[in-house]
């Protein structure tokens, strides 16, 4: 059902490639637990986002990529639909993605009057077709983010060796990942990896 006076706005963000051989009632069903907590009976009643400007949630066949910019009114009880998701999202993914959920704490903004901190939050999850397609995604989000910060005191040319150490540690990662497993076969992508909670300030609104 509709959730009137939610004290979040939680807002979806992502790109995922898909397989070639999907099609939309896949896709449809994969992010299910998405238009259900928004109340929906249908993809089609529950695809459109609160804000007229975001797309919500679209299936672009031509691509086949599943577009998301979608906002939600809801509670902490949302992070609960978000294993489904992203298991269902592993199942049909071509190529490792991140997908950033950010919640926004609606009470504050409506209290004019706010004092101290809101209760902002911020998840950002991974999906894709395997771990290592995983985790492809996780080191290239984290080389971006330190070579954006130490190139303000280093030129780019320098931070090679910096890269090849992020490289080695995701590389032990896997590593002790595959050995873990029966017959050294990864799984499909783990649903749900997750990283980033508590933003340390307010994150801009809509501007995608």
């Amino acid at each position: 059902m509709p959730r009137n006076n939610a004290p979040f706005e939680i807002h979806v963000h992502g790109q995922i490639a898909l397989l070639p051989e999907v099609r939309a009632k896949q896709v449809e069903d994969a992010v299910k637990p998405l238009w259900k907590y928004a109340g929906a009976r249908s993809f089609a009643a529950g695809a459109g986002s609160v804000y007229e400007d975001e797309p919500g949630m679209v299936f672009e066949t031509r691509d086949q990529v599943l577009q998301l910019c979608w906002t939600v009114p809801g509670d902490d009880d949302f992070r609960q639909v978000l294993d489904e998701f992203c298991m269902n999202l592993n199942e049909i993914a071509q190529a490792g993605a991140a997908i950033e959920v950010t919640f926004y704490d609606a009470e504050f903004d409506a209290d004019e009057d706010s004092e101290g901190e809101s209760r902002d939050d911020f998840v950002m999850l991974f999906v894709g077709p395997n771990p290592q397609a995983i985790m492809q995604v996780q080191r290239d989000l984290l080389v971006n983010d330190v070579v954006q910060l130490m190139e303000r005191h280093f030129d780019g040319a320098e931070l090679g060796d910096v890269v090849a150490e992020v490289d080695k540690l995701f590389a032990k990662r896997f590593d002790a990942l595959v050995s873990s497993l029966d017959l050294g076969k990864p799984p499909r992508g783990s649903g749900g990896f997750g990283s980033g909670h508590g933003s340390g300030g307010r994150k801009p609104r809509h501007l995608h």
